[in-house]
């Protein structure tokens, strides 16, 4: 018998939005592979092998590899006692069965979560983040990653950017050795070969905006299901205001090696404050975010 829902609040909208992100994800699949395949159809076995076995890869290493770059460590209740019992109150909470708990050794205050199912989930805080917050911060910043994990949109993201990075590699490849220099340029083979950059391109920055959109309204679903499920808003906007006063007190090298992680984290973190990074961010603003909470802490008190 399949295990009930957990007690985190349903997001239609969450779940529209990952269903709709993943078909035209699939789409853009679709298109990228046949060009390749209608370019270099010599090779079509091989383009398959490859772009299939990256997909595997992506789909049941990523959070290995994400979790092993962001530096976690996987910690028993012994040598995380408080860690362990904080993650024990919010799985008796929602009723979802107890992920793999780790502490990564950084200053930069965040949290993270990671996993393709709640069987293989393991949830992260690092050790400015334990140094600096409260407990029931603590809870709230937790519960919010344990919603990702309950929603399984930490497994949609993981899919939804494999096509981006494909993409994205694709692209360089062509740009730094060029697909159709073997090429007589009135050739309709060749003509192909030089589109390939160029649809490698649109893909990248249609997959981009769609990842983009997504982990925006996740990041606000996550928040609005780890208010419901504690009943603390106070406390986890109280932990997203500390968190983020905090982050101007990292020094620039810490936070530029956390950058290339910011769409896990519980808040992005930015190693200049005109980083391009801000126009494109994985998370919506501090100030939408503290609303959002100050709204469901309102509904609550009535």
């Amino acid at each position: 018998m399949p295990r009930a829902r957990s007690r985190y609040a349903p997001d239609r909208g969450l779940t529209g939005r990952m269903v709709t992100t993943m078909f035209l994800i699939g789409l853009l699949y679709v298109v990228f592979v046949g060009v390749l395949l209608a370019a270099l159809r010599g090779s079509w076995p091989i383009i398959l092998i490859i772009t299939g076995g990256m997909f595997v890869a992506q789909f049941w290493f990523s959070d290995r590899i994400a979790a092993y770059g962001m530096g976690a460590r996987e910690v028993t209740p012994e040598q995380a006692p408080e860690l362990h019992g904080t993650i024990d109150r919010i799985c008796a909470l929602a009723d979802m069965p107890k992920p793999r708990v780790a502490i990564a050794e950084s200053d930069v205050p965040n949290a993270f979560a990671t996993g393709r199912s709640e069987k293989t989930a393991l949830v992260c805080a690092t050790t400015g983040l334990l140094r600096r917050l409260e407990p029931e911060e603590l809870e709230g910043v937790l519960a919010h990653e344990m919603s990702h994990v309950a929603h399984r949109d930490v497994a949609v993201m993981t899919i939804a950017s494999f096509l981006g990075v494909l993409a994205g590699i694709i692209t360089r490849i062509a740009l730094w050795g060029g697909f159709a220099r073997s090429r007589p340029g009135n050739d309709p083979a060749g003509i192909l070969l030089l589109l390939i950059p160029l649809i490698s391109a649109v893909v990248y920055a249609i997959s981009f905006l769609l990842t983009r959109l997504l982990s925006r309204y996740r990041e606000l679903s996550a928040d609005r299901a780890a208010a419901l499920l504690t009943g603390r808003p106070s406390a986890l906007a109280s932990a997203l205001t500390k968190v983020s006063g905090q982050m101007a007190r990292i020094p620039t090298e810490d936070l530029r090696k956390a950058e290339p992680y910011n769409a896990f984290y519980f808040l992005p973190a930015f190693s200049a404050k005109e980083s391009l990074g801000r126009m494109f961010s994985t998370h919506p603003t501090l100030e939408q975010r503290l609303d959002q909470l100050s709204r469901i802490s309102t509904d609550l008190s009535r």
